[in-house]
C-alpha cells in the first residue's frame, strides 16, 4: 500500500499539473484564418451561430479617458466611438499601442497605409492607447504623438487598462481583426506579419462586400509604406532595458528593484546587456533620475538602432559616446550630429542611434546637469 508520504507527494503533484493547465486557459487565444481563397470561402459560408463556435466575440471599449480624431459635437467635445455601432456595418481592426514604444512607431505606417486604403471600402481602424508608462496618460502627450505621426483614424485613451483587460492583451503593439458580424477572427502579436495582415483585413472586407451587396473591387496589392522601418529579426538585439526599480533587473553596478538614492561608481569592465551608472541616481518605479552634474549611464549592446526614453523639467544636454568616439553617420534623428548630444526633456523616446549594420557597440551618454528621468532603452 502506498503510504501517507506518497499520497501527499501525489495530491501534490496533481495540484500542480492542475494549476498549469488552468493558467493556461487564462491566456489570450489566437484564432487566426487558415489561407485566403479557403478561408474566405468558409467565413462566407458560416452563419453567425457558428463562428460564434469558433471565434471569440468582440469587446467593447471600456471606461475610455478621452478621443482624438473623432467628430466633434457643437460645442467643441469629441464624439465618443463604439465596437457596437459599427459591427454589421465595417470591418474593425483595434491596435493596442503606447506612444514611446519603438515597435508600436514601427506598426504606425502601416496602419496609416491601410486605412488609407480600404477605409472606402468599409474598414474602420481604432487605435488604443493603452499607457506604459505615467506621463503617457496626458492626453496631450497622446495627441502630440497622433499628431506627428500622421494617425488619422480614432484614438481612443484606455488609462485605466479596462479596454486591454477586456481583450485580455499583453502586448503592445497587438491588432485584433473583427469581421462584420463582430467576432474576432485574427490577432497578431508584435511588429511583421504586415502582408498577413492586410491579407485578412481584404478576406473580411469582400465578405462584407458580399453581406451588404455592395459589390466593391477590393484592391489586391501589397502595401508598402515608404517610411517603413524594416527590422531583422535573425540579427541579434539586446532586449528592452529598464531603469524605474520596479524592473530593472539588469543594474550591475547597483541594487536592483530598490527604490530610492543610490551612489554609483563607474565600472571596470563593462559586460554586454548590463545597464551600469556613475553618480548619484534616485530610483523610483518608472525611472531613475540623475541627481549630480556628469552623471553617466553606459551600457554595451546588440543591434542597429538604439532608442531612449528619457524626460526632465527643464532640459538636460546629454553627450553621446560610442565606443569612445562621438557619434558621425550614426546619430539618430534626434542628437545634434556636430555635437553629439541630444536634448532630452519632452515625455517621449528618443532616436539616439540609427545605423546602418547591425553589431556590438558600448554606449556612454554623459548627462551634464541634474535633472534627467531614465526610462528604458530598446533596440532595432
Amino acid at each position: 500500500m502506498p503510504n501517507s508520504k506518497n499520497i501527499i507527494l501525489l495530491i501534490v503533484v496533481a495540484a500542480i499539473v492542475g494549476s498549469i493547465f488552468y493558467l493556461d486557459s487564462l491566456k489570450p487565444k489566437r484564432p487566426e484564418l487558415q489561407g485566403s481563397n479557403a478561408t474566405s470561402s468558409a467565413i462566407s459560408n458560416m452563419t453567425k451561430g457558428e463562428k460564434s463556435k469558433q471565434y471569440p466575440a468582440a469587446q467593447e471599449l471600456a471606461a475610455i479617458q478621452g478621443y482624438i480624431n473623432t467628430p466633434s459635437t457643437s460645442s467643441g467635445q469629441a464624439t465618443p466611438i463604439t465596437i457596437g455601432e459599427l459591427i454589421g456595418k465595417k470591418v474593425i481592426l483595434v491596435d493596442f499601442w503606447t506612444y514611446s514604444c519603438i515597435n508600436c512607431q514601427r506598426t504606425t505606417p502601416y496602419l496609416n497605409s491601410w486605412y488609407e486604403k480600404y477605409r472606402d471600402d468599409g474598414l474602420e481602424i481604432i487605435g488604443v492607447h493603452t499607457p506604459e508608462f505615467e506621463f503617457e496618460k496626458k492626453k496631450e502627450n497622446v495627441e502630440q504623438a497622433v499628431k506627428k505621426y500622421g494617425i488619422q483614424y480614432p484614438v481612443v485613451q484606455d488609462n485605466d487598462y479596462a479596454t486591454w483587460n477586456a481583450y485580455r492583451n499583453r502586448y503592445w503593439p497587438r491588432k485584433y481583426l473583427i469581421d462584420i458580424d463582430g467576432f474576432v477572427v485574427y490577432d497578431h502579436i508584435g511588429e511583421g506579419a504586415y502582408e498577413e495582415t492586410e491579407e485578412k483585413i481584404r478576406i473580411l472586407l469582400k465578405e462584407r462586400a458580399n453581406i451588404l451587396g455592395t459589390n466593391k473591387t477590393i484592391v489586391q496589392n501589397i502595401t508598402q509604406p515608404i517610411n517603413a522601418t524594416a527590422v531583422d529579426p535573425n540579427q541579434p538585439r539586446s532586449p528592452e532595458i529598464y531603469f524605474g526599480s520596479a524592473r530593472n533587473l539588469s543594474l550591475g553596478n547597483g541594487k536592483s528593484e530598490v527604490s530610492g538614492t543610490q551612489t554609483l561608481e563607474e565600472p571596470t569592465e563593462v559586460n554586454t546587456n548590463t545597464l551600469y551608472m556613475k553618480g548619484e541616481w534616485n530610483f523610483q518605479s518608472e525611472n531613475a533620475e540623475s541627481k549630480t552634474a556628469n552623471s553617466k549611464i553606459i551600457f554595451r549592446y546588440q543591434g542597429k538602432d538604439l532608442y531612449f526614453v528619457g524626460s526632465s523639467d527643464n532640459g538636460v544636454k546629454v553627450k553621446i559616446l560610442r565606443d569612445g568616439k562621438r557619434l558621425t553617420n550614426e546619430a539618430g534623428e534626434d542628437v545634434e550630429k556636430d555635437e553629439s548630444t541630444v536634448m532630452i526633456k519632452e515625455d517621449r523616446l528618443y532616436k539616439i542611434i540609427q545605423d546602418a549594420s547591425y553589431g556590438e557597440h558600448t554606449l556612454e551618454m554623459i548627462i551634464e546637469e541634474p535633472g534627467l528621468r531614465a526610462f528604458t532603452f530598446t533596440f532595432g
